[in-house]
């Protein structure tokens, strides 16, 4: 009986929304299909990270906890300057997911993509600690706090690879399933205005860290800064991170189309999650079950992809070769 091909997935950026792709790998796995390689970016190395590390309950149950209020817990201000978010607290859980593990020791093969700060050279981690390099991954330039891994600062793999099939193939995977989070976006121009643009989540932690009781000292200069950096001005223009995000994500967009455009997967997974805010973390009820309809949709195609892709080492060698 011939052997299944080596099947990669690749996890695309997007924010909450990725929380689509725990969906779309649970819907996999109960079609009796289990990635062998995965490549992840931001949100999507998070994910992957957890499911290469046979973690993705874990995740699962995490992202099904989150509420709005808790939420906005995990937003922990930066005074350093370089980000808004330190992004500690996001660290701690994911310490306690993967307990110190090494990315070239987990069950399945995985690679987060990240962005070298400076060079803007794509940068594959393949191997050191799981957690930091995640981290470097999803950190949003401004948002969070750039990560420092061998000797060079990282900071968000979508700014260069957002769906990573291109890595997936480098590490020996022969049938390519691509998980892309903004390939239902319509990209009408302006966002500013836009009703599901991330302005209204950015504008609703505003207004939440505005209501606690302490309103002098410390507390309250960093309440001023919130309003400064996420919520509108008076003028009704957006906030600083509001920009930045919308900004992010319209280019995310335009990359993502690109880079599949020029290396194509052998079937791509359309997550229709654009209605969905890109800080809706708490949604993920929501999303898993988009991620599972999304895969749900495919599986005629990839179940025919396995037919008949033969394993390479399967291939009778060219004549003349050893």
């Amino acid at each position: 009986m011939r052997a299944a091909p080596k099947i990669g997935i690749a996890l695309g950026a997007g924010a909450a929304r990725g929380w689509a792709h725990i969906g779309v790998l649970l819907e996999l796995a109960e079609h009796g299909i289990f990635p062998d390689v995965i490549a992840g970016t931001s949100v999507g190395a998070v994910v992957g990270g957890c499911y290469a590390a046979g973690k993705l309950e874990n995740v699962e149950l995490f992202a099904r906890s989150l509420t709005k209020k808790s939420v906005f817990g995990m937003m922990d201000v930066s005074f350093s300057g370089v980000g808004l978010l330190t992004g500690a607290r996001l660290r701690r859980r994911l310490h306690q997911a993967l307990d110190g593990q090494r990315l070239e020791e987990l069950p399945r093969s995985f690679a987060a993509v990240a962005t070298e700060v400076g060079t803007g050279h794509e940068i594959w981690l393949t191997k050191g600690d799981a957690v930091e390099a995640i981290c470097a991954s999803y950190a949003l330039p401004g948002i969070f706090e750039p990560v420092r891994i061998n000797g060079r600062w990282l900071f968000d793999g979508a700014l260069v690879n957002p769906v990573p099939v291109t890595v997936c193939r480098a590490l020996g995977a022969e049938i390519v399933l691509a998980v892309n989070l903004v390939g239902d976006n319509g990209y009408r121009g302006s966002v500013v205005n836009d009703r599901l643009s991330i302005e209204p989540t950015l504008e609703k932690l505003t207004v939440a860290i505005e209501s606690e009781p302490r309103k002098n000292g410390l507390f309250g200069a960093l309440r001023g800064n919130h309003r400064r950096h996420f919520g509108k001005r008076e003028d009704g223009a957006p906030g600083m991170g509001s920009a930045m995000m919308d900004a992010f994500n319209i280019a995310q967009g335009r990359i993502s189309r690109s880079r599949l455009a020029g290396d194509p997967p052998d079937v791509i997974i359309n997550a229709r999650v654009s209605k969905i805010g890109l800080f809706d973390f708490h949604r993920a009820g929501e999303l898993i079950e988009i991620g599972r309809e999304s895969a749900r949709r495919a599986i005629t195609e990839i179940a025919e992809h396995i037919a008949l892709t033969p394993r390479s080492e399967d291939l009778a060698p060219l004549k003349g070769s050893d």
